[in-house]
């Protein structure tokens, strides 16, 4: 299990200016559909995006504390807002 908070601190290592929105999908905080709005992504594939995530969770998927991630990857430009 990890927390909302911890989750947020380890992408924002990798992307500080991200926003990062987690839902619980099981209730047992391991199985989470994650959104992230970072200007990290722009330019990127889909694919490259999704890996920049999984390697900034890496330590909580490996040691177990995530289960599985659903994740959506976005820039502030295609939310329409900023990120800060």
């Amino acid at each position: 299990m990890i927390t909302e908070d911890a989750l947020t601190d380890y992408i924002r290592k990798s992307m500080p200016d991200a926003v990062v929105t987690v839902t619980d999908r099981t209730g047992t905080m391991d199985h989470l559909k994650v959104l992230v709005v970072s200007s990290a992504f722009a330019g990127k594939t889909l694919l490259d995006r999704h890996r920049m995530i999984y390697q900034a969770l890496d330590v909580p998927l490996k040691d177990g504390r995530i289960h599985a991630l659903e994740l959506t990857a976005k820039t502030p430009e295609e939310t329409g807002t900023t990120s800060g």
